[in-house]
């Protein structure tokens, strides 16, 4: 749930809520209908959402091995539903919880990280052409927190060991 959300509800007995805990909310009451439609259409629509990437990702990529692309499509369907699970609780950090443990890992491990960059910005392309802009600004702070652990983006990047760096040790 939204971290300001829990927050309020953390101390029930203690005191009613003040007017601005109210406002917070009502805008999350308020809002609520529409991500839960939003969410109905991202969970109909994902095949073939993910069927446009994938297509547009090997064009893209054609000399790129198979393996390879399907663990970025992978990677980028549960990105989408971590995202759509994020805007359904209106809390854009649950992606990063969910997704720091591994995701930027594998990308580095894999060396996907061109292939997450394009897959990333065809997701957004698709979800622009299937949404409007008031959806989308729920669905993209979700998806922006992804990319945020993509390793060419995270700050205080560590470099991978080498047997050239290594042996400089010695």
């Amino acid at each position: 749930m939204n971290p300001k959300l829990e927050e309020i509800f953390a101390e029930p007995g203690k005191a009613y809520l003040r007017p601005e805990e109210l406002s917070v909310f009502s805008r999350f009451v308020s809002s609520l209908p529409e991500r839960i439609n939003v969410y109905r259409r991202l969970r109909s629509d994902e095949l073939s959402l993910m069927q446009a990437v994938a297509d547009a990702l090997q064009q893209q990529f054609p000399q790129e091995s198979e393996e390879r692309l399907k663990r970025s499509i992978q990677n980028g369907i549960l990105i989408l539903r971590c995202s759509a699970m994020a805007m359904l609780m209106d809390n854009p950090d649950f992606v990063t919880k969910r997704l720091e443990t591994w995701l930027p890992e594998t990308i580095e491990i894999y060396g996907t990280q061109a292939i997450n960059e394009t897959l990333y910005q065809l997701i957004k392309q698709q979800l622009s052409q299937r949404f409007t802009p008031q959806q989308r600004s729920l669905l993209f702070p979700g998806i922006d927190s992804a990319k945020a652990l993509f390793p060419s983006h995270k700050e205080g990047k560590v470099p991978v060991a080498t047997d050239d760096t290594l042996v400089s040790l010695f």
